[in-house]
């Protein structure tokens, strides 16, 4: 522990010194309130329901209390702005070196972690001037569990503003450069945590997924990254996008490294609703050594050439990529899966209706579930949401729109279509898995484009944010899990090849990336790195 520097905006005071009773209604407000609800009041109905009101919101003030009573102050941990020279690539938002003294097998790791991610003590931005300032009081519990397995937290990643874009262009910092070409994005929204490891600035580093956001980055930076099946990973302590897309995870230079991670990581902690049923533990590092001899190998269709889009260097090199899995031994055949190409609706109106109820009209939270939420988190982002609304990314602004225009006139119907939609897309997934142990396919339909010029039109903004997440998004929709790991270079740029799992069969998808990696020598690092 140290002091914190000066530079950086001060964490928020504790509650206690900010709780402000809760005022009873006026009769304007009781007014206000009938009209949204279309209600009709008396003047001795709005004095009744008034004095009704005021006693219910009593226990407002009582469980603020109550709370305040045990709220923890955040540890003093030191942490530092990078100066420009040593952050070339703009992928560290803060650098720390946390770490319990604890041995484990993480110890002597220096781990970054993605900057939606809690660190008690240390400045979270989430990418986003409406989160700017936020200094949790908790760790995450994927923070606890790192440091409780030996490793070194080394710093904040730099994230894509509020974790909205697949592209690396959109964090308030500046944009994260790809340190194969610097020039080229990223990725999103892991955006520092793939781009640091890929430069060997960080042994390891967290991720989070909602439409491919570990899978991106990896695939355009050259690293591993495994989105785990929903649910097996805790999301407690991360700032949420939809519960139902959420998804953590581990991104690495090499499969052996993934595998370590999510065996500390994964496994229920008590708080995450997400974490409905998930499985006795694994030993990922054991199943790594299995080989993929006789391992039926499904290649999606549909996966690749997507018209206009595509790249045929891209599906050039993953087919490559495939055959070494088949000279390794395992079975490859081809795999039509209609469903994979509509999945992207499905996943488009979720990530809209859910968005605006959960992470607008929600402050990130909403409600209706059990579970350790952040209170003091929903009050500064609530605030910052609205002192910075012009500055929230384009991304966002438009959902904002299509999400609060459907959700108005049709009253969250289309997200419920959606999400037993989402059962049906599941189910065709779950059914070619049913013959087979992986499916495969390129991870992103092309290499990493150029990142957008300051100022640029927010068509092509959004354009860059949200062309790649075509293979990606409709496994954060079913869960299943899904491995990245690097194809080989098209166009002198990493290509990934993701691979896709029956739930809960992760070690599955680690073990066929793994005896990728072995047959081709390891992944390629970028040049000087």
């Amino acid at each position: 522990p140290g002091p914190r520097r000066s530079s950086l905006p001060r964490a928020q005071g504790p509650a206690k010194e900010n709780v402000m009773p809760v005022t009873p209604p006026t009769p304007d407000d009781l007014a206000r309130i009938a009209r949204q609800h279309g209600l009709h009041l008396s003047e001795p109905d709005r004095a009744s329901f008034g004095a009704l009101a005021s006693t219910l919101l009593a226990s407002y003030d009582e469980v603020e209390r109550l709370y305040a009573a045990s709220l923890p102050e955040p540890p003093a941990r030191q942490y530092q702005r990078p100066a420009a020279a040593a952050n070339d690539l703009g992928a560290w938002y803060v650098t720390t070196e946390i770490t319990s003294g604890q041995d484990g097998p993480l110890a002597g790791r220096r781990v970054a972690v993605k900057d939606n991610i809690e660190v008690a003590g240390v400045p979270m931005m989430n990418g986003s001037a409406a989160v700017e300032g936020y200094i949790p009081r908790r760790d995450a519990t994927v923070v606890s569990r790192l440091l409780a397995a030996g490793a070194t937290i080394a710093g904040k990643a730099v994230c894509e503003d509020l974790c909205f874009s697949g592209g690396s262009h959109t964090s308030r910092t500046g944009p994260v450069h790809n340190p194969w070409d610097r020039s080229k994005t990223a990725g999103g929204s892991s955006s520092g945590s793939a781009a640091l490891v890929a430069a060997g600035a960080a042994d390891l580093a967290m991720g989070g997924d909602q439409g491919g956001s570990i899978r991106i980055p990896s695939a355009f930076c050259g690293t591993v990254g495994h989105k785990p099946t929903h649910g097996l990973v805790p999301y407690t302590g991360a700032f949420p996008i939809e519960n139902t897309l959420d998804h953590l995870g581990p991104i690495t230079r090499t499969v052996r490294d993934a595998a370590l991670m999510l065996g500390v990581l994964a496994g229920p902690d008590g708080l995450d609703p997400r974490q409905r049923a998930t499985p006795p533990p694994v030993d990922y590092l054991a199943a790594l050594g299995g080989g993929v001899s006789g391992l039926r190998a499904g290649v999606l269709a549909e996966g690749f050439a997507f018209p206009g889009l595509s790249q045929p260097g891209v599906d050039d090199t993953v087919r490559a990529a495939i055959d070494t899995l088949a000279a390794a031994g395992a079975v490859v055949s081809p795999v039509s899966i209609p469903w994979h190409r509509d999945a992207m609706h499905v996943w488009t109106v979720i990530a809209t209706d859910g968005v605006v109820t959960q992470m607008i009209d929600g402050n990130g939270f909403g409600m209706n579930w059990p579970g350790r939420y952040d209170p003091e988190l929903i009050a500064h982002y609530a605030r910052g949401r609205r002192e910075h609304a012009d500055d929230l990314p384009e991304t966002v602004k438009a959902t904002m729109f299509a999400g609060r225009h459907a959700i108005d006139l049709h009253h969250g119907r289309y997200y419920a279509i959606a999400r037993n939609l989402a059962l049906e897309l599941t189910a065709a997934y779950d059914a070619a898995l049913a013959g087979l142990d992986v499916l495969v396919l390129p991870t992103l339909p092309i290499v990493a484009s150029t990142i957008p010029p300051a100022g640029v039109a927010r068509e092509e903004s959004i354009a860059r944010s949200t062309e790649m997440i075509v293979n990606t998004a409709p496994f954060d929709v079913t869960g299943h899990p899904a491995t990245s790991v690097p194809a080989g270079l098209a166009d002198g740029l990493p290509a990934g090849m993701m691979i896709v799992g029956r739930h809960f069969e992760d070690a599955t998808c680690l073990r066929v990336a793994h005896a990728f990696e072995a047959a081709v020598g390891g992944f390629p690092t970028p040049p000087g790195h």
